[in-house]
């Protein structure tokens, strides 16, 4: 078996023998590191300032409130994502406090993507700044590093998993052993960390297959397991609550043995029709496609230039990957697209869940891109337009958008408002949706509201950790509840005996009364005072 130095050497050689670009003196004595940090700086910062102007959004409220009790695992996800948001502790109700981890962990993904690129061999022409920007600049770039999500810290662990894989494969073969790590840490961010399973076996089986005969891919797949083994364990401990939930969601259907005793029932329904199968495929690839926002227009500028249509810009040699990292990327920017495909199928698949191929397709962009790169820049400079004004316009409600535009603003407006006049009733208060809950608990966080059962979706706070669990038959006092419902919800030994309406408009302040201020509020709370029979 040839040693691990020995095996370094060679790969190092040929790697650069027959994969590095010609290139003159002066280019290969320029490092790309200045640039780099410039521009990721240049990124965090503007992060930091939408993260601190942006209201919370309703399932970030609902991850914070879990790092108010950080545990292995929690109803909908691993526990990454509250570890991420603990800094909301520091100052509460602070939105740039609960997105620093956030923050912090999208620098890290950018800094740790940048070492990716390089390594793989492009290190020259300005090639990594593009493929970082497209990185960066895609819809879920932008909104992904403000907005604290599971996909923030499955982010942070693909692209480090990614990186000590390229390395593994080009360099030293025991850094499949950090790179298991990496994975561990992904799945207890978020369990689509699995799909990079797959993508390290097609590329071992491409660019090395001979390391299938040494230990070291074995071993970073035990070491993956047993960083991950925390939260198997919880999830056995709690009826595989977590998993359960997952595998029923993203599949549509109810996994045996998966089953949470206090969760009620789920709709998974999907589509059943061929006509309905394909329809989910086409809405699958349009939303993928429409991902890279104002990019698009930018993929079709290098045809044009060959047409004589536009002008390319005057460059350096491209650069060309190495042939370990060309496999790796192939891989990771091709498996997760193909597999959700297929899940779209038979289920309703959410955009986020195949995001992270665009970290392994924006080098493969950027190098389609090189001729044309002020196209490209142009391209991520009108995502980031749009994206600030989006933000700009969650915060001010300034931009007169139609009311199918307006979701951001149903995600965030009125609730501030809410949660004050639910401080100051004179009985406990409950919701009927664990959104309204955690908005509720991230404003007041003295309120001891919670959800109440058996209305609306489960959710973690009908398992009584992260805030008191309702058992409606110990319920014996008054209680108040806010709910959408335009009638009150029929609970068994409880009469409704007063009811209060409140409007949130746009561009005006949470209204009571018996009618709505303007033709389409954004919310319409009810709050029911309920009585035991």
């Amino acid at each position: 078996m040839t040693s691990a130095s020995s095996y370094s050497t060679v790969s190092s050689s040929s790697t650069v023998s027959r994969y590095c670009t010609d290139s003159s003196p002066s280019t290969e004595n320029r490092s790309p590191w200045g640039l780099i940090l410039l521009l990721i700086a240049a990124m965090t910062l503007w992060r930091l300032v939408v993260a601190g102007f942006l209201p919370v959004t309703q399932d970030e409220a609902y991850y914070f409130d879990w790092a108010r009790s950080l545990a292995w695992g929690y109803f909908d996800h691993p526990p990454g994502v509250a570890l991420l948001g603990v800094g909301g502790l520091l100052e509460p109700g602070s939105a740039l406090m609960a997105r620093l981890g956030g923050v912090l962990a999208g620098m890290l993904t950018l800094l740790i993507l940048a070492r990716l690129y390089v390594n793989s061999g492009l290190g020259q022409g300005g090639v990594v700044a593009l493929a970082l920007a497209l990185a960066f600049g895609t819809l879920p770039g932008l909104a992904g590093g403000v907005i604290l999500t599971p996909d923030s810290a499955l982010a942070l662990a693909w692209a480090l998993a990614l990186h000590e894989a390229e390395r593994a494969l080009a360099v030293d073969r025991r850094r499949w052993i950090t790179a298991g790590v990496a994975v561990g840490l992904g799945l207890l961010g978020k369990y689509t960390m699995v799909l990079i399973g797959p993508v390290f076996l097609w590329a071992i089986l491409w660019a090395d297959w001979r390391a299938l005969r040494t230990p070291w891919p074995y071993l970073g797949g035990l070491a993956a397991l047993l960083v991950f083994s925390p939260n198997l364990v919880w999830n056995a401990q709690h009826d595989w609550v977590s998993l359960g939930f997952q595998f029923g969601h993203g599949f549509s259907t109810e996994a045996p043995g998966f089953v949470a005793p206090e969760a009620g029932a789920i709709d998974h329904a999907g589509p059943q029709s061929a006509a309905e199968r394909l329809w989910s495929l086409a809405g699958y690839a349009g939303t993928q496609l429409g991902l890279w926002g104002g990019i698009l227009v930018a993929l079709l500028a290098p045809l044009w230039s060959r047409s004589g249509a536009i002008k390319a810009t005057s460059a350096d040699a491209k650069p060309l990957l190495t042939r370990p990292a060309r496999a790796l990327l192939i891989a990771a920017a091709a498996f997760p697209l193909i597999f959700f495909a297929l899940v779209s199928w038979g289920s309703e698949v959410e955009a986020n869940w195949p995001a992270m191929y665009l970290m392994a397709a924006a080098p493969l962009v950027a190098l389609w891109l090189h001729p044309v790169r002020a196209w490209a820049a142009a391209g991520v400079g009108v995502n980031l337009l749009l994206v600030s004004l989006y933000a700009f316009h969650a915060a001010t409600d300034a931009l007169p958008l139609p009311d199918s535009q307006n979701r951001i603003l149903r995600e965030t407006h009125g609730f501030e408002a809410l949660a004050r006049i639910a401080a100051g009733l004179d009985a406990p208060v409950y919701a009927d949706r664990y959104q309204t809950t955690a908005m509720l608990r991230f404003y007041q966080p003295d309120l001891e509201t919670s959800q109440w059962p058996g209305l609306t979706r489960p959710s973690e706070y009908l398992r009584g950790r992260i805030a008191p669990r309702v058992a409606p038959k110990a319920v014996t006092t008054p209680f108040w509840l806010v709910t959408r419902f335009g009638a009150p919800p029929e609970i068994p030994g409880f009469l409704p005996q007063r009811q209060r309406l409140l409007f949130d408009c746009p561009r005006a302040p949470l209204t009571e009364g018996a009618e709505p201020p303007c033709r389409r509020p954004l919310h319409s709370w009810r709050l029911y005072l309920y009585l035991p029979e």
